[in-house]
């Protein structure tokens, strides 16, 4: 009988994209993948390491499989991941329970690491992370009919607060012929929507072809027929240039959408973030945005309760997200992340004042967005199936407003018997929170 192999994969789509990585190496080796970790012989669990909230969430997760180890429900815990790679031995010597943690260079490694752990051998293994595989063969997690393609990996920004260059390494791109080459797979298997990612995937050739290469990019994928949908994630504001905003203007098949992780709009906390600009400028590029590609929607993510940061900066971010009126805002409370220049700033805020600053942002955000909502009334929208809602007896899915996992949906009623992945027109009749609602129109 075959081993059952399961992997809980948490954090964000780049750690899905090395999980999926993984998960192809060991279903080539002829172990079986199941998708209910629980029920498995071998759990993987890829960690995320990126705050504190992510960090707790990735040792609970652990500790969870490791007590069915204990209980003789589960053979091999394997931990990898960013958690893995940042605190290499404190992993390895405070969680014995693990027989296998692997560092993100070792990915490659996997299945060597589960015959050794399945043959009752602990494997605690780290290399440099340029040895992260950035391709090959990949086993989609989530719905088949969208994909992301990570560009590259790591980053050079540096920003304060951030510890993803120690934990990532170096910016590196992928070349253009092994992220074509990917796309067209997934095209052949039924994938209908590309989302590009990468920590900054603005930079994406700089490294490689000595000069931003995203827009070449974009229109390379946008030119794979089967595609339909091409969106791109974490823009880093400095490098969105007038090419990038062209092509995004002039190619019909990548949506109008664009994350841009600004974090602040104060140009004092900006520089103490080892970020460029301030208000006037972030605020000019955004108009800038929305002048060149009409229609644009705009997601950001905020920090509020950087050290330093004072009533008055807050005051600044507020008047910002007021004028700005990003359609789609998340914010976060600032974590004081080890190793990190952050840290030993002075001037930390308090908790109870970063949670209270974040929720003030969220509450005008809720307004803007309900506003925004209700605009969308009565106009005709292409609509990507997602399934079907068994208590509100209405289809789902999202427009290309709506990155996956991240953002609102679209709730629609249909005389049609659908699929997932199927494209619909549907018509905005009403809003219900953050979501909209509709019904399923023929096409012109």
């Amino acid at each position: 009988m075959a081993v059952k192999v399961g992997m809980v994969s948490l954090g964000c789509s780049k750690n899905q994209v090395d999980a999926e990585i993984m998960l192809s190496l060991i279903q080539e080796e002829g172990f079986e993948l199941c998708a209910d970790a629980e029920q498995c012989d071998v759990v993987i669990i890829n960690t995320c390491g990126f705050i504190e909230d992510a960090k707790r969430e990735s040792i609970e997760n652990i500790l969870e499989f490791c007590a069915l180890k204990e209980s003789g429900e589960v053979k091999v815990v394997a931990v990898t991941g960013c958690l893995a790679e940042r605190y290499q031995q404190e992993v390895a010597q405070e969680i014995p329970e693990a027989d296998v943690v692997l560092g993100i260079g070792c990915n490659q490694q996997v299945v060597q690491a589960i015959k050794k752990a399945l043959a009752g051998e602990k494997v605690v293994q780290f290399a440099d992370k340029d040895l992260l595989p950035l391709d090959g063969g990949r086993v989609l997690t989530n719905q088949p009919f969208f994909a992301y393609v990570k560009v590259a990996d790591g980053c050079d920004n540096r920003c304060s607060y951030c510890a993803i260059p120690n934990i990532r390494g170096h910016f590196r791109s992928r070349t253009m012929e092994s992220i074509l080459d990917e796309v067209k797979r997934f095209a052949k298997a039924g994938v209908k929507e590309i989302n590009l990612v990468a920590q900054d995937t603005t930079r994406y050739g700089e490294d490689r072809y000595g000069k931003l290469m995203l827009p070449e990019l974009i229109r390379q994928v946008c030119a794979v027929p089967e595609i339909q949908w091409v969106r791109v994630l974490y823009c880093y504001p400095d490098r969105v240039t007038d090419e990038l905003l062209e092509v995004m203007a002039s190619e019909p098949k990548f949506v109008k959408y664009m994350d841009i992780p600004i974090q602040h709009a104060s140009g004092r906390i900006l520089k103490a973030m080892n970020r460029r600009g301030d208000r006037r400028s972030l605020t000019a590029l955004m108009e800038k945005i929305r002048q060149k590609v009409p229609g644009m929607i705009l997601r950001t993510t905020l920090i509020t309760g950087f050290p330093g940061e004072t009533q008055e900066d807050f005051a600044e971010l507020c008047d910002f997200v007021k004028e700005v009126r990003f359609e789609r805002l998340g914010c976060f409370t600032y974590s004081a992340e080890d190793n990190t220049p952050a840290v030993d700033m002075p001037n930390q805020v308090e908790e109870s004042v970063k949670r209270n600053r974040a929720d003030a942002i969220m509450t005008e955000q809720m307004g803007i967005a309900q506003a925004f909502n209700e605009s969308c009334v009565g106009k005709v929208f292409a609509v990507l199936t997602e399934g079907y809602d068994t208590a509100g007896k209405c289809w789902y899915g999202r427009s290309y407003m709506d990155a996956p996992d991240i953002d609102t949906r679209v709730y629609f009623t249909s005389d049609a018997t659908l699929r997932p992945g199927d494209f619909v027109q549907v018509k905005i009749t009403g809003t219900e929170g953050y979501d909209l609602t509709g019904q399923q129109v023929k096409e012109a």
